[in-house]
């Protein structure tokens, strides 16, 4: 594919290219231009547009790159890409698998979560601090 929309050199389509499903022999539409479907989410993911935004003249229709999308991320294939190319970088030696653990604490206020609270650490719906069964009630005055 060569316009200023490629995503993937020829080099990295042929090791992703051969860890993707095929419909080949099942009933259905069969797949077309994997590449141009797998370059239109690249695209999106890469600028952040909406799916129905995709150039359809270079990615055509935008359903079928969604619904691609959707299949793969539903059936684990975008999982099992992901492992066999870290385990292709990792074997190859351009994995550092050097780890950092930040232990910084940012607490919120209580009103800036959305969780609520039990009843009884807030006192419940008595804001009386008396007892509830001292009720002081004053005479009526005639």
């Amino acid at each position: 594919m060569t316009s200023r929309h490629a995503a993937l050199s020829d080099a990295e389509w042929d090791r992703i290219e051969r860890l993707l499903p095929s419909n080949v022999g099942k009933p259905g539409h069969p797949f077309v231009e994997s590449r141009r479907v797998v370059e239109g989410i690249i695209y999106r993911y890469r600028t952040g547009i909406p799916w129905r935004d995709l150039p359809r003249e270079t990615y055509g229709p935008w359903q079928t790159v969604w619904k691609r999308h959707r299949r793969y991320a539903a059936d684990g294939t975008w999982d099992r890409v992901l492992a066999a190319l870290l385990a292709q970088a990792d074997a190859a030696g351009k994995v550092e698998w050097t780890v950092s653990v930040d232990a910084t604490i940012s607490r919120a206020h209580q009103h800036g979560t959305n969780t609520t609270r039990p009843e009884q650490d807030t006192g419940g719906s008595i804001e009386l601090h008396e007892s509830a069964g001292r009720v002081h009630r004053e005479p009526a005055r005639r």
